[in-house]
C-alpha cells in the first residue's frame, strides 16, 4: 500500500519472531486482536472476575475467533488449541518468564504451525495425516504429489523472502519518503531515484508473480 501512497496501521509486527502464543497474538493480525479483546474478551469480564474466569474468558474468546474464520471443525480446534495455550501460559506463569528462554522462539514457532496445519486443513483427518507426515511416519522421501513443489524458483523465492524478513525492520525507515514542510505550510514527501525504482522494481516483481498464480478462493467463503 505503501507503494501507491497509502499507509495504514501495522497489522503484522513480526510474529514468528514471538517467544510465546500471548505475545504471538500481540503481533499477529493485530486488528484481530484488538477486536477480539474489545469485543469478546472485555465484555465477558476479562481478568476482573477472578483467576478462574480469567482463564474461561481467554479460552471463550480465542474458541469464537477459531469460529469466527468459518464453520468447519477444523477452525474450531484451532482456536481451543490457542486458547489451551493461552491458558497454560497464564496459569503457569510462562508468558512472563518466556523471554528469558532459550528455547521458548523454536517452541512457539512449532506449536503456531501445528495450529496453522489444522487451521488450512479441509477437514479434521486431513490435519492428522499432515501431522503423520511431519512426524515421519509417511516416510522421508518427498510425495511424488508435492515434489513439484521443492524447485529451484521455490527454494530462491524462499530465500529472497528470508532475506528481506530479515533485513526489512533495519531498511524500514531508509525506504519510507522523507516528510517536510514546503513554503506554503503543505507536507511534501521527497524520495531518492535509488529508493523509486528499488519499491517499482518490487512491485512489478510482486504483479508478475501473483499473476502466475492460479485461482484461490477466499478463504471466508467457507462460512
Amino acid at each position: 500500500a505503501l507503494m501507491i501512497g497509502f499507509r495504514f496501521a501495522e497489522n503484522f509486527n513480526m510474529p514468528y519472531i514471538s517467544r510465546s502464543i500471548t505475545e504471538f497474538w500481540r503481533r499477529w493480525h493485530i486488528s484481530l486482536s484488538v477486536w477480539l479483546r474489545d469485543y469478546l474478551y472485555i465484555p465477558l469480564g476479562g481478568n476482573r472476575k477472578g483467576v478462574t474466569r480469567t482463564y474461561v474468558n481467554l479460552f471463550l474468546v480465542m474458541l469464537l475467533g477459531g469460529l469466527w474464520h468459518g464453520a468447519n471443525f477444523t477452525f474450531i480446534l484451532w482456536g481451543v488449541w490457542h486458547g489451551g495455550i493461552l491458558v497454560v501460559e497464564r496459569l503457569t506463569g510462562y508468558d512472563k518468564k518466556a523471554s528469558t528462554l532459550w528455547w521458548s522462539l523454536p517452541a512457539t514457532f512449532i506449536a503456531v504451525v501445528l495450529g496453522w496445519v489444522m487451521f488450512r486443513a479441509h477437514h479434521v483427518g486431513d490435519a492428522f495425516n499432515m501431522y503423520s507426515g511431519m512426524l515421519g511416519f509417511n516416510g522421508l522421501a518427498i510425495r511424488a504429489e508435492t515434489a513439484w513443489m521443492v524447485s529451484r524458483e521455490a527454494l530462491t523465492m524462499l530465500l529472497v523472502a528470508v532475506a528481506i524478513t530479515i533485513a526489512e525492520p533495519r531498511l524500514r525507515h531508509t525506504w519510507e519518503p522523507q516528510i517536510s514542510v514546503g513554503p506554503d505550510g503543505a507536507a511534501v514527501a521527497t524520495t531518492s531515484l535509488v529508493k523509486a525504482v528499488g519499491l517499482s522494481a518490487l512491485a512489478i516483481l510482486c504483479l508478475m508473480r501473483l499473476a502466475e498464480q492460479t485461482y484461490s478462493p477466499f478463504l471466508y467463503f467457507q462460512f
